[in-house]
């Protein structure tokens, strides 16, 4: 049995064992987590209820006029942000206006010029609010830093937004599915792919071009050609255009968010192929208001023919943004937006021309129908999908 000096013995040793689990505990106690500098894609509303900002769950709360931040900032140290903002968004930093966008596009804003000179590190509420509508918080994204930004102006109207991490590998999907579709309905359907898609027709009278002018146009090649055209158009508006999902319209109608960029592709992909098919009742409609009904067909298959010719275009305008958005955004969207102007602009001088040739386009009524049928649509999708930036 142990005595009184060996018991006193092993409480000491105990006790240094005790001390020394403690010492490596503390030594391995993991450091508390870095302060967040910029924005998270954490977003909170405010709970009336409770009286407190809850953190904003989108596919449980429903979608909100104005939405909060905790952000952390210090007078001197930089914390550029880029957003699309439609026209009256206000931003807010500890309940004060700091930002008001006086027309929709794409703005950038340096936080830390918003607060006080010499203000030391501490967080700030940031406010982002829409009188109208819910605004598009995903679109709030962190910058590269850029000197001499104006507080309250776009600083660079043409700079496009990466607003889910890594949608690269979606793109390249897509892509890849385009160049099979093509492959594939060139390998099947050749003469009438190479009857298309033959450039020296494009601006001839030869019988082969007059030819595709009487031939069916809804045909199985055709549909599925103006399937693979929608999807790339989808593409490109996905990836550069991503304004387009704040036009009032489709976001009221087609709410889906950001970061679902295949449904948004597919979305797209669904209203382009709707609009290339229903532009012929809408052309039939057109034509017998005007008396013109014997143009409506010929008109309808110069039209498939050209967007379709003109779509080979654009695959590469988005291998081009997958090249160089990361390093070039701002002539990745010239180029886009070029492609895009020049694809609307040629479809309505080759209708013209066409139609031209069937009937001059001197008398004012012909010339009327043509604005009603193709000088009006191309200046709306000019608004939607160009003049925003």
């Amino acid at each position: 049995m142990p005595t009184g000096r060996h018991r006193w013995w092993w409480a000491v040793a105990v006790g240094i064992l005790l001390l020394g689990r403690t010492a490596l505990a503390a030594e391995y106690r993991p450091l508390p987590p870095a302060p967040q500098k910029g924005l998270t894609n954490d977003w909170l509303i405010y709970n009336p209820a409770q009286n407190r900002l809850t953190l904003y769950l989108p596919d449980y709360h429903a979608p909100a006029h104005a939405y909060y931040q905790w952000v952390s900032l210090k007078s001197g140290q930089p914390v550029p942000i880029t957003f699309t903002a439609r026209q009256n968004l206000s931003l807010f930093l500890d309940n004060r206006l700091v930002f008001t966008a006086p027309e929709s596009g794409v703005f950038s804003l340096d936080l830390a010029r918003l607060i006080p000179a010499g203000s030391p590190a501490a967080r700030h509420l940031l406010c982002i609010w829409h009188p109208d509508e819910s605004p598009t918080y995903t679109s709030f994204v962190n910058a590269v830093p850029q000197p001499a930004i104006q507080k309250g102006r776009a600083a660079n109207a043409l700079l496009p937004q990466e607003r889910v991490p890594g949608p690269q590998n979606v793109y390249i999907v897509f892509l890849l599915l385009i160049g099979l579709g093509y492959g594939s309905i060139r390998a099947t359907y050749r003469p009438g792919f190479t009857r298309i898609y033959q450039l020296s027709n494009f601006w001839s009278k030869s019988s082969t071009d007059q030819d595709f002018l009487i031939k069916p146009t809804i045909t199985w090649l055709n549909l599925v050609l103006v399937l693979v055209f929608s999807l790339s158009f989808a593409l490109l508006l996905v990836a550069i255009h991503t304004s387009v999902q704040n036009v009032p319209i489709i976001r009221r109608i087609f709410n889906v968010p950001e970061s679902a960029l295949v449904v948004r592709v597919l979305l797209y992909t669904g209203l382009i192929a709707a609009f290339v098919l229903l532009k012929y009742l809408y052309l039939q409609v057109m034509g017998y208001i005007f008396d013109v009904s014997g143009l409506v067909m010929v008109q309808y298959r110069e039209f498939i023919r050209t967007i379709l010719l003109m779509g080979l275009v654009l695959p590469f305008v988005m291998l081009l943004y997958l090249a160089l958005n990361s390093s070039a955004p701002s002539m990745v969207l010239w180029v886009s937006n070029g492609v895009v102007t020049l694809l609307l602009l040629v479809t309505v001088l080759r209708i013209g021309r066409t139609l031209n040739q069937r009937t001059p386009l001197l008398n004012l009524h012909l010339f009327s129908y043509l604005c009603a049928t193709e000088v009006l649509p191309f200046i709306v999708l000019l608004k939607i999908i160009v003049f925003p930036y």
